[in-house]
């Protein structure tokens, strides 16, 4: 009977240097109360901050510790003391900074948001303008640094659960769906999906093939293409990776409610199954893993953590692109790569649009990503 080892390598690898100057732009949630809580843990060294409204980017840096303000994030660019430019805005604004951030030549790495960008030509464009500047470009999809997804591919790697048969993801949650989201038609899979492709690509590598179906959500009055979605990926191998992303998940008062997010892999030697803890935030919920091997029959495993998904994560986000600068490396994960996460999202909406299977061939050959 082998071993297990249950150190699951769930840390990010830090840089050796952890003072980079970091200029932050935002100071919405996630990076007021992700982003700077997680770096503040970490050691790192968020600089200056800016946001839309000044204010708002003044009390986010009394709140954490960050020394230098700036009304506008053209004027927070132009300081020479920024090495790394962390961005937190809408998905369709991010071009636009990019394009002049890559000009200052003091600027070294670039964090952006997932999704990168609102479409593929757009994500192209931010791609190469940094590959064109020398600048390092990370993409923050934050929950391949989740501890369970994390732990989950320690597993595979180590073979424990052999060749892996089917995959799932089951999210039964209500977003808070963000004003700037009432302009888009396309809302569940690129903002709230997109993770769940993200951490199948990490997981599993690019599929074959790609279906997709979805229906509105009655809750969400604005117009929308995908609100309840379901999306199966197909692998050479006949692995199927299948998440349902259910944002009704509650019909309101009067009904008891029941969210969560599970995923489960089974495979040819084993079944590994667990929980992400982000539908109880604030409360501080870790996730959850437990696993089962042919290679230590009939019984299961079950590492614990104290660590959560929102915020702990955003430190792996932060960490990856710092040693990219360091090595002169690509980013674990690198703009060139997140534009196959962006092209598995379109044949998601391709998909639903044209109600078949589509090939990723099909994107990969049309959006030249071969």
């Amino acid at each position: 009977m082998a071993a297990i080892d249950l150190d699951l390598r769930i840390d990010p690898e830090m840089p050796r240097r952890k003072d980079f100057r970091i200029g932050c732009i935002g100071s919405g949630f996630i990076m007021r109360d992700c982003h700077l809580v997680a770096y503040r843990d970490a050691g790192f060294n968020p600089y200056a901050i800016t946001s839309r409204t000044a204010a708002n980017a003044r009390a986010a840096a009394e709140l954490r510790g960050i020394p230098n303000v700036y009304d506008t994030w053209e004027e927070l660019i132009l300081d020479p003391q920024v090495e790394i430019l962390d961005i937190a805005v809408p998905p369709d604004r991010q071009l636009d900074i990019v394009r002049a951030a890559v000009k200052q030549p003091h600027i070294k790495g670039i964090l952006c948001q997932k999704p990168l960008a609102m479409n593929m030509r757009e994500a192209r464009e931010i791609v190469e303008l940094c590959e064109g500047a020398g600048v390092k470009l990370g993409v923050n999809s934050n929950m391949r640094y989740d501890q369970s997804i994390r732990a989950l591919k320690t597993i595979l790697e180590r073979g424990y659960l052999g060749e892996p048969v089917l995959a799932t993801i089951e999210m039964r949650a209500i977003p808070h769906w963000q004003d700037f989201l009432h302009k888009y038609e396309q809302i569940e899979i690129l903002n709230m999906g997109i993770h769940h492709i993200d951490a199948f690509r990490y997981l599993f590598g690019d599929p074959e093939k790609v279906t997709a179906v979805t229906r509105r959500d009655p809750r969400t009055k604005f117009k929308h293409i995908d609100g309840i979605s379901q999306y199966t990926f197909q692998y050479a191998n006949e692995l199927m990776a299948t998440s349902l992303d259910d944002v009704w998940a509650w019909p309101g008062e009067g009904v008891e409610k029941d969210i969560y997010i599970k995923w489960r892999v089974e495979g040819l030697d084993g079944v590994a199954q667990g929980t992400i803890g982000w539908p109880s935030y604030p409360e501080r919920t870790p996730s959850t893993l437990e696993f089962t091997t042919r290679q230590a029959p009939n019984q299961w495993f079950r590492p614990t953590w104290d660590r959560v998904w929102f915020p702990d994560a955003f430190q792996g986000t932060m960490a990856q692109l710092l040693r990219a600068v360091e090595a002169d490396a690509e980013p674990e994960i690198g703009g060139r790569d997140n534009l196959y996460t962006i092209a598995l999202v379109d044949a998601c909406y391709k998909s639903i649009a044209e109600e078949r299977t589509v090939a990723f061939a099909e994107l990969t050959a049309e959006l030249a990503l071969t």
